[in-house]
């Protein structure tokens, strides 16, 4: 049982605690973490990019950019890894270039601060600037800046969500209509409850770093078409946030769908994005209006 803030949790700190495992939920994760990082390698040694661009001072900032193929203002796929903000990084997470490179999108991996040696307010701020180094430098890498879509996994998601949400853009010279859709997978939209879970251990939140930090609680008022889904046997909390996330972009009149994606689990429904005849890749060419 886990142990958190020292103490031995209660009975339903424990169920929480299972309820956001995500590891838990499949038999191994290693195969499909291998996954990422082999095709993430191989996107590298065989398409056409940029690798290593700095957006930012620190030497975690950088991206790489992958060319769309026949479009020189393509739409650009902006994606933000997961691993509960403290695994993983852009080298993991090219994998879905050649579908997307492909089919007309330029690609731009982000690498970010790992926790605990960073918290998460860095980590936002972070991705935010990369974001907005995106628009404003994209026209060099064959990508249009007012044609972007925020994508992003578990973790990523969360990310995601909080490029949506509202308050920060104009100190960080971002246009926020530049935003052509957002597809987030398995997305953490309320972290505060992780405040009570194992995951605090490396992230160190307290519930108003928590809030502050939660999409779910800075919905914009004008968003752009939004996407979502989760791996058909996730928990049903890591459910719920999607449902919830979706459901509250709805309510203030903007456009959403959530994507059905039989057979897959939490590790591996992002990997759908390097298959170009995947339900989420339809549902994204058909957003930017390029073939299927």
């Amino acid at each position: 049982m886990t142990t958190i803030h020292g103490e031995t949790p209660t009975p339903a700190q424990a169920q929480l605690d299972l309820q956001y495992n995500a590891r838990a939920t499949v038999p191994d994760i290693a195969p499909m973490l291998r996954d990422y990082a082999a095709l993430s390698a191989q996107a590298r040694a065989t398409l056409p990019c940029a690798l290593n661009v700095s957006y930012g001072e620190h030497p975690d900032e950088t991206l790489d950019i992958f060319f769309a193929q026949d479009n020189a203002r393509a739409p650009v796929f902006i994606y933000l890894h997961g691993g509960y903000w403290r695994l993983l990084s852009k080298d993991d997470s090219s994998f879905m270039a050649p579908a997307l490179t492909a089919a007309g999108m330029t690609v731009v991996a982000v690498n970010y601060s790992l926790a605990p040696a960073v918290t998460l307010d860095r980590i936002v701020d972070q991705t935010r600037r990369a974001v907005a180094w995106v628009q404003n430098n994209i026209e060099h890498y064959r990508g249009n800046g007012q044609k972007l879509i925020i994508s992003g996994s578990s973790a990523g998601g969360h990310l995601g969500g909080m490029v949506l949400a509202r308050g920060w853009q104009e100190a960080y010279d971002f246009d926020a209509s530049g935003l052509a859709g957002a597809v987030l997978l398995s997305g953490l939209f309320d972290i505060t409850p992780l405040v009570n879970t194992h995951i605090n251990a490396w992230m160190h939140l307290n519930p108003e770093d928590a809030r502050r930090n939660s999409p779910l609680f800075a919905v914009p008022e004008d968003g752009p078409p939004l996407i979502v889904s989760y791996g058909s046997n996730e928990t049903e909390t890591f459910k719920q946030q999607s449902r919830d996330f979706l459901a509250a972009w709805k309510a203030k009149g903007l456009t959403g769908e959530y994507v059905d994606m039989p057979d897959t689990n939490h590790f591996d429904l992002v990997l759908h994005l390097n298959q170009r005849e995947s339900p989420l890749v339809q549902k994204l060419l058909k957003l930017l209006g390029l073939p299927g």
